[in-house]
């Protein structure tokens, strides 16, 4: 409808306007100025159509992205519930795995003390009667039996936390990918947009019969397509700045080495930092720190890992992994890492340690944050080396001395050790 009642519009201005031309010029053919008007509006419905189909072209492209990143946000937001879920159950699994850990090692200590085989023969030869001795070996037959289904059930249990941990970290691998190409479709959008809005203006302009109004429209047009060269010029910044950034956060990785600083004592209230000097990450070891008070040891050989970093670049975990390669390939988001490290046999404590990874299971906004320690002066003044912190992507200490029990970062902070 507003198509026809343009085009009326249209060929009414056009006819208006021939007609003082008409009435003062009657030597002119009427029949050709009858075909001429026809000639323009059959040209203008030409352009119109074309413009049009320029139009539709755009628009389905804009519905197309925002379609993928409808599928996206639907596909992060499943994600994330099932790194939830298995969050819980590598927990569950790692509190069970620590628990056969200490009854076990508890057991083996209680044989290399007592003496398991002369307690068993003492046991059979203190009976009272055949029978007595009987029921006597059947109970400890009993008891060596259920010794091997703990352990049966401690390795499965082992072989599903590890399972569990790929799992929950190729799910937040793949929302970390999905959320970069969530911010490229909007800069993509960003353009097609532009390009959408000078198709519409193009449009217009086609369809203005003042010459005053298609001037304007014109201008408008050469602005929006201004617009969009400029919106892909951003666009292109951008991925150059990603593929620039991905290249600095690689070369960080690669050349992480925590500069660790010998502790400090205070004298009225100031602290000076001593000599320092550079550590290897894998054989780092504490320095001039205090002993544990309440640490919290996991029993049993610690599990080894590659160096090969599975973690999102750039994010703190990521961060932590380059700098202590001992640490574990699938351990989840930064706040599972304490239920992960203790399932692998690392001890985790509350007092800090050179070298130690650092977790602030409240910080984070919900995700938790680590960091490795590379100075310790007091429980309450330590320096860290770490990445994703106030924004900065790369590795290195950005916060000097600091409180790490401070309410800033969640008020609560256990420390993994080598």
């Amino acid at each position: 409808m507003k198509k026809k009642l343009m085009a009326t519009i249209l060929l009414s201005a056009i006819v208006l306007g021939n007609v003082g031309t008409v009435s003062t010029v009657y030597a002119e053919d009427t029949d050709s100025k009858i075909s001429a008007v026809e000639g323009q509006i059959s040209t203008l419905t030409e352009k119109q159509a074309e413009a049009q189909a320029q139009v539709n072209a755009v628009q389905a492209e804009v519905d197309k992205i925002k379609s993928e990143q409808a599928t996206l946000t639907a596909e992060n937001e499943k994600l994330q519930e099932e790194s939830t879920k298995l969050a819980e159950e590598i927990a569950e699994l790692s509190e069970d795995i620590v628990a056969r850990n200490e009854a076990l090692t508890a057991q083996a200590r209680s044989a290399q003390t007592n003496g398991t085989a002369t307690s068993y023969i003492n046991t059979i030869l203190d009976s009272s009667s055949i029978s007595d001795a009987i029921s006597r070996v059947t109970a400890m037959n009993e008891i060596v039996s259920a010794n091997n289904e703990m352990l049966e059930q401690q390795e499965a249990d082992k072989a599903a936390i590890e399972e569990k941990q790929k799992a929950n970290q190729e799910a937040i691998n793949t929302i970390a990918e999905n959320q970069q190409k969530l911010e490229q479709d909007k800069q993509a959008l960003n353009t097609k947009q532009a390009e959408l809005e000078a198709a519409k203006l193009n449009l217009a302009a086609e369809l203005a019969t003042a010459e005053g109004e298609k001037t304007k429209l014109q201008e408008e047009k050469a602005a929006a397509e201004a617009a969009a060269a400029q919106a892909a010029a951003e666009q292109a910044a951008a991925e150059a700045a990603q593929a620039q950034q991905l290249s600095v956060l690689s070369a960080s990785a690669a050349n992480a080495q925590p500069e660790v600083v010998q502790a400090t004592t205070e004298t009225n209230g100031n602290s000076t930092s001593g000599a320092s000097r550079a550590v290897v990450p894998t054989t780092v070891q504490p320095v001039n720190t205090p002993a544990a008070t309440t640490s919290t040891t996991s029993s049993g050989n610690k599990t080894t890992y590659s160096a090969a970093n599975t973690y999102p670049t750039g994010q703190c975990t990521w961060g932590a992994k380059a700098l202590a390669p001992w640490v574990g390939n699938y351990w989840g988001n930064a706040k599972d890492w304490t239920a992960s490290a203790r399932a692998a046999g690392y001890s985790v404590g509350s007092t800090p340690s050179v070298g130690a990874v650092a977790v602030w299971p409240n910080d984070g906004g919900g995700y938790g944050h680590v960091a490795v320690v590379t100075a310790v002066q007091s429980a309450s003044n330590i320096q860290v080396s770490e990445s994703n912190y106030a924004g900065n992507m790369t590795i290195g200490n950005y916060r000097g001395w600091f409180n790490p029990t401070a309410g800033t970062w969640g008020g609560t902070v256990y420390y993994i050790y080598p």
